[in-house]
């Protein structure tokens, strides 16, 4: 596991324009730009879709927070997913700090041709080794869901879907997720 990260790396990171996403995996500081409006919207429309019933319990169970981009510092590692939850048991209050400490229930990233490489082998490992149990790639361009369960510190596939598929996917299966909405300009 790798340990915090230099301090000259993190004054870097500090210092990075807010119109750039950074992040330190593995010690190294890494920039990519803020997502284009395909990914954006996706990520949104996802965060409204599951945010009423399981963030505020509106129609649904309740019981998560949900954020989008937040800055999560794990292991050394501080990366910024495009959506995040935490069951509420695990995290009753979001923090009032700028970054969370607290590994997520969930992550979601909505992979852009310049981060994708990253997001599957960089980030995706680092979820894994810090207790991350599921993991979803939204992708709106190939317009699929793909959604792992950590077992055994281990990513299982879950299953692929595209299209105007309608899913119900772990940790969400409660409801019903129309994966056309997502797409949707």
């Amino acid at each position: 596991m790798t340990a915090a990260p230099r301090r000259d790396v993190y004054k870097e990171f500090l210092a990075v324009p807010k119109h750039l996403v950074a992040e330190i995996i593995d010690g190294e500081l890494r920039t990519h730009p803020r997502p284009a409006t395909p990914h954006a919207r996706a990520a949104t429309r996802l965060g409204m879709k599951i945010g009423g019933p399981f963030d505020l319990g509106e129609g649904g169970p309740g019981g998560w927070l949900l954020l989008d981009e937040p800055e999560v510092h794990l292991l050394g590692q501080i990366v910024v997913p495009d959506l995040a939850g935490w069951r509420r048991g695990r995290m009753p209050e979001m923090p009032s700090a700028a970054f969370i400490e607290l590994e997520p229930d969930w992550v979601c990233e909505v992979p852009s041709p310049s981060a994708e490489a990253e997001d599957r082998a960089d980030k995706m490992p680092r979820y894994a080794q810090t207790g991350v149990h599921h993991l979803w790639f939204v992708d709106p361009l190939a317009r699929t869901l793909e959604a792992f369960a950590l077992e055994a510190g281990a990513w299982r596939v879950l299953g692929t879907w595209r299209g105007e598929a309608r899913v119900r996917v772990q940790p969400f299966d409660e409801m019903e997720l129309e994966l056309a909405a997502l797409w949707q300009k």
